[in-house]
């Protein structure tokens, strides 16, 4: 027999399933909690009917939990912000479901749009606001859970070492 690959499979590739790398179940990798994120983001019907808004505090729901992680759903009407913190020892995946929020580090500002993620490990210092004159939705996605979130001054944040990247294709 003439073959360009000294490669051949008999029989049906689908009936060897020890072969066949069961997907995971929950996420494990920052690539899985992005993607996690971006399909939360693009099922509006999952989150849209749920939000809030609240003129005297930020909004909160707990979407969803999983094995050392939860899924946060936000609201920010024009003015409201998050005050300079970090979330402890959970890194997480910070996605702008609609409107527009600016974020504030040592490092400068950056106006995030519907779409744009940020991701961030353990310590990372920031603010988060929704400085424009329209509501804001957010998704974030923290692993371990969320059990703190550390205020810092205005003065810690200059010195803090920061260790945020942007999502790819964000």
């Amino acid at each position: 027999m003439n073959s360009d690959s000294d490669l051949q499979i008999a029989g049906d590739i689908l009936e060897v399933p020890h072969l066949l790398q069961t997907p995971p179940e929950h996420p494990a990798t920052v690539a899985d909690f992005v993607g996690l994120a971006r399909s939360i983001a693009a099922d509006r019907a999952q989150w849209e009917d749920l939000v809030r808004y609240d003129a005297t505090t930020r909004w909160y729901y707990r979407l969803r939990t999983g094995p050392g992680y939860e899924v946060w759903l936000l609201s920010w009407v024009p003015g409201q912000g998050s005050g300079l913190h970090d979330h402890g020892r959970s890194s997480g995946v910070l996605t702008v479901l609609d409107g527009t929020l600016t974020e504030h580090t040592s490092r400068g500002t950056r106006a995030l749009g519907a779409g744009a993620q940020r991701v961030f490990a353990p310590g990372y210092v920031h603010e988060v606001v929704n400085d424009t004159l329209r509501p804001a939705v957010s998704l974030h996605v923290y692993s371990p859970g969320l059990t703190e979130m550390p205020m810092h001054s205005t003065a810690s944040c200059a010195g803090a070492a920061h260790q945020a990247v942007d999502a790819v294709g964000a």
